[in-house]
């Protein structure tokens, strides 16, 4: 197997963090370390960067927003502090310790929610002082401007054992604890060091025209388009950004389905943009969430998406139907939320061309079968496709109360008259996007990874982790662009111009 990036469009500097949230130097080795914003359903990235040539030189991933860091005065090693309020009870968060050799990152508090800290200074080579919020606001009308501060000991910081700071050793007076802001600070930071670099995140999905241009949808932009000059040549911004795209038969426009979370007041909308400078031609808002799909005959659909946001959004490339996943309640009607859940489907001859895409009626869905073959088992939806001979590739998660558990992902090829699988592929991470050719499925899962599979049997072809200039970078759109040809989103808003032997 051979792979290579090709050609990279929306590199940067610092285009690993995003948007900077909190930046630290450490001027006697030339380093910056520089933490992204945490988002929702998401982790926070810390890079650490070299201040000469601004080359990523080790990349850590926080499940908590990051609030402090600070080098070591002596030893390669970068403490970061991280947390937040859970909204109801405890302040959480973790001590995580970077070794900046061998990248390695140490979690350090031995209680379960750890804490979230909220400062941190070197004392000296052995001494760390720390300053914690409370572990809770029980009882505690301060605990939100207050905090505790320790001081934590140990002779050699390179070989601490994880979770081995105890909550004795955390325990200290009680002390002011504003809860700093460091978001300006960081954009001011990183701005004397590169007035290129661009806060763009979340690559959602990526296309290329029969010219040679590509378009992609990601955070805070409907949809831009790229020559191939690797110079940009225009973007559509919005407060939310662009998810589905849908290239016109004759190139001229696309249908843009926008990013727009349930509990806020901006409706479910598309919008079909003009391909020559990004125009808004038509605007459209269905009454439920939808994806915005390209069907079989070349033309765009709305497949209903449910309310339980990407858990219920079933995406199938080029499909002979509208697909979609659904729940019906035990008499029968169909529910967005509760009840047993169904592969539906409407046939594309029902809704005349002229009218799509628009949302189908409840006398139009046909009810496939249930979702989950596994009876018992909730499955949860993903990306997919139809492949040639009308059976269906996709991607999904098994329901845990627990979370996602190890094998609970799934990469499944069925037919649609019975829903039974010819074969299932299983992993421990969510699939970000899937496509597939006649002979192979491409997967792209949230750690990193690629994976291709036989279409036929399912078993693995080739597997490898996406990395940037010896840095991991995490996929999050996939296209087949041509014979062994892939373009690629990442997470931190750049498109990889693959090929793949």
């Amino acid at each position: 197997m051979t792979f290579c990036i090709d050609r990279i469009l929306g590199d940067r500097p610092f285009a690993e963090v995003g948007n900077p949230a909190l930046a630290v130097a450490d001027e006697r080795r030339a380093l910056l370390a520089v933490a992204g914003v945490h988002e929702f359903d998401s982790s926070a990235p810390i890079g650490v960067y070299c201040t000469d040539n601004l080359a990523c030189r080790t990349l850590l991933r926080s499940h908590y927003p990051v609030q402090a860091m600070a080098f070591h005065p002596t030893l390669p090693l970068l403490i970061v502090g991280t947390g937040r309020y859970d909204g109801g009870y405890f302040f959480e968060g973790e001590l995580l310790l970077l070794d900046l050799e061998t990248s390695k990152a140490t979690s350090l508090i031995e209680h379960e929610f750890g804490r979230q800290i909220l400062g941190l200074e070197w004392l000296n080579e052995q001494e760390l002082r720390v300053l914690m919020a409370p572990p809770d606001d029980w009882d505690d009308e301060d605990a939100h401007v207050e905090g505790h501060v320790a001081n934590v000991l140990r002779p050699d910081w390179r070989v601490v054992p994880p979770r081995s700071i105890t909550p004795q050793e955390l325990a200290g007076p009680q002390v002011a604890a504003p809860r700093a802001d460091g978001r300006e600070e960081a954009r001011r930071t990183v701005s004397a060091l590169s007035t290129d670099w661009d806060p763009r995140r979340n690559i959602r999905a990526v296309q290329e025209l029969s010219d040679g241009r590509i378009l992609a949808t990601l955070d805070g932009v409907q949809l831009e388009c790229w020559l191939p000059s690797g110079q940009r040549q225009w973007a559509v911004p919005d407060h939310e950004g662009g998810r589905d795209i849908v290239i016109a038969a004759d190139e001229q426009s696309a249908w843009v389905g926008l990013v727009r979370p349930i509990w806020e007041e901006y409706p479910q909308s598309a919008v079909r943009l003009s391909l020559q400078d990004g125009r808004q031609l038509d605007h459209l808002q269905p009454s439920a969430p939808v994806s915005v799909v390209r069907c079989a005959d070349g033309l765009p659909a709305f497949a209903p998406a449910g309310r339980n946001g990407r858990r219920s959004r079933l995406h199938i490339r080029r499909g002979s139907r509208i697909y979609f996943r659904a729940t019906v309640r035990k008499d029968g009607v169909r529910n967005p939320d509760r009840g047993e859940a169904w592969l539906a489907a409407v046939d594309l001859d029902v809704i005349p061309a002229a009218e799509r895409p628009r949302e189908p009626t409840e006398a139009e869905v046909i009810w496939l079968f249930p979702y989950s073959w596994i009876p018992g088992e909730s499955h949860f939806a993903g990306p997919g496709a139809e492949v040639a001979d009308g059976s269906l590739v996709h991607a999904g998660t098994v329901y845990n109360g627990h979370g996602l558990q190890p094998g609970g992902s799934f990469v499944v090829r069925c037919e649609v008259t019975a829903g039974q699988p010819s074969w299932v592929f299983r992993t421990d991470r969510k699939a970000t996007d899937l496509d597939c050719d006649t002979e192979t499925v491409y997967v792209t899962y949230d750690d990193g990874e690629i994976v291709a599979l036989d279409l036929h049997d399912g078993t693995v072809r080739w597997r490898r982790h996406l990395n940037v200039a010896g840095v991991l970078v995490i996929p999050t759109a996939l296209t087949i662009a041509g014979p062994r040809r892939l373009l690629i989103g990442t997470s931190d808003g750049r498109l990889l111009d693959c090929s793949a032997g």
